[in-house]
């Protein structure tokens, strides 16, 4: 069951990188803007985090200067956070596998992974009322997109969940 509360995206990925660090030996550097608070799960939002940004510094790794940037806006009543990478990107004429279970665009040589992460992002999101989309361009890096409603709109949506229920 998901237990929403009101989350600090800037803090909640601060300890995304703290564990990352820890974890994790790389060399990226990571570029975090202001991000939007967010109403959700916080122990399902920091894996589906974790999971963007560590794909990010996966797949970034084999540059000179691997760079990760993170970013969220509101529009049209929901947030939209993106995390992009400047690595080894993909073809988009394979994006429609990327959220799948066991798929896999790059060889396991060359980047270790079971091809899970992304299709538990997509779960996530998926039961918090979000989407998630992905671009890319072969040797050009990645951009991965969740949304999730806005704090207002989902007030909103319960406020009125609630005044049906007492009718």
């Amino acid at each position: 069951e998901i237990q929403k509360s009101n989350i600090d995206m800037n803090e909640l990925t601060k300890e995304v990188l703290f564990g990352m660090n820890k974890s994790i030996e790389h060399s990226a550097e990571i570029k975090i803007c202001k991000l939007h608070s967010a109403k959700a799960d916080y122990s399902l939002l920091y894996q589906v985090m974790l999971n963007l940004i560590s794909n990010a510094v996966k797949y970034s790794s084999k540059k000179a200067h691997p760079l990760v940037e993170i970013f969220s806006e509101e529009k049209n009543g929901e947030i939209i956070f993106s995390v992009k990478d400047n690595g080894v990107g993909f073809d988009m004429r394979f994006v429609h596998k990327l959220f799948g279970i066991f798929q896999r665009l790059h060889n396991s040589k060359d980047f270790e992974g079971t091809g899970v992460g992304l299709a538990i992002v997509h779960r996530i999101i998926s039961k918090h009322g979000g989407k998630v989309w992905a671009e890319g361009e072969l040797n050009n890096g990645a951009s991965f997109y969740i949304t999730l409603p806005s704090s207002v709109d989902d007030l909103i949506r319960e406020t009125q969940i609630l005044g049906h229920e007492q009718i």
